[in-house]
């Protein structure tokens, strides 16, 4: 996990953000849907920003919805593209009205929203090859918002090792382009019973990525995987160089898991350094250390998922 320190003098009224993303299917919106009414719990002032021009089943009311500027649909239709390029000219649209479209909103919502969860769409190449979403981060990070990128992924790519591979390629991708504070959650882990007997190790060995030639071992059983072994041991190497990535699991049904998450998101974008819900100091450098055993964490965040 990327984290933000807070290293200058605190902002006057200060603007909280999530930038949710990650891959088709791996349950974006309903973590929006289920964060908004957990946050609004807490007391936030939270609202929810659809930034996906595609998204066109949410199951939460946004705040602000892309699909009021352009969408998906628009674009197939009147510019001949296809479901990824019309995606991508999306994007490229949005960040070129930053500053007479979203901002201007943004500071409208800001008299009654602080903190922001923005549902971001699921074309992965615009995180890892394209540039149009880094650039509408960065604005907003200029627009002093806190931000920290969320980014779920379905936890049951660890069921196969090739698969949990390229998801460790793909966050370290995201997170060196994007260049914020960033969390990388594996999304249904509730789910990770159903597949426990496909996993080559214990949960704890995904979630903290650990010794990665063990993976690519049973990489190397797969007779059409074994011809890429020093591609594969190539990417591992890099991953482990950079000692970037973990994950944090996720139920977003759980209020336990929930509020695991959150402590961790509190920490990356720097929420946790303000008056927030932690009201005595003990708690709050507990949070902000992650002052806990390891008996512990294993208690709270790896055996909910397990038999």
């Amino acid at each position: 996990m990327m984290q933000r320190f807070p290293t200058q003098a605190a902002v006057e009224n200060p603007r909280y953000g999530q930038l949710i993303i990650g891959p088709p299917g791996s349950g974006k919106t309903t973590y929006c849907a289920e964060a908004l009414k957990f946050y609004r719990e807490l007391g936030r002032q939270v609202g929810v920003v659809n930034l996906d021009p595609a998204n066109e089943n949410m199951s939460y009311e946004p705040v602000l919805s892309v699909m009021e500027l352009i969408t998906v649909e628009d674009c197939m239709e009147h510019l001949k593209l296809g479901p990824n390029g019309a995606l991508m000219h999306c994007s490229e649209y949005l960040a070129e009205h930053l500053e007479d479209w979203l901002l201007p909103a943004l500071r409208k919502l800001s008299a009654t929203h602080n903190y922001f969860l923005f549902d971001c769409p699921g074309q992965i190449e615009l995180y890892t090859h394209h540039n149009a979403m880094a650039r509408v981060f960065e604005r907003l990070e200029r627009e002093r918002y806190s931000l920290v990128t969320v980014n779920l992924i379905d936890s049951h790519y660890c069921s196969e090792p090739a698969k949990f591979i390229a998801t460790l390629l793909m966050a370290l991708n995201t997170m060196l382009r994007m260049s914020l504070p960033h969390v990388n959650v594996l999304s249904k882990a509730d789910l990770l019973k159903k597949h426990e007997t496909k996993l080559h190790f214990n949960v704890d060995y995904y979630t903290d990525v650990l010794d990665l030639k063990y993976l690519l071992d049973k990489l190397d059983d797969d007779p059409a995987m074994r011809k890429y072994h020093k591609l594969n041991a190539a990417i591992c190497s890099m991953v482990e160089d950079y000692a970037l990535v973990s994950f944090q699991l996720l139920d977003v049904f759980s209020t336990d898991s929930m509020l695991r998450l959150r402590n961790h998101i509190d920490k990356a974008n720097g929420y946790v350094y303000k008056a927030g819900e932690e009201q005595t100091v003990n708690s709050l450098l507990a949070c902000a250390v992650g002052a806990e055993t390891e008996a512990a964490r294993m208690e709270h965040d790896v055996q909910p998922y397990m038999e």
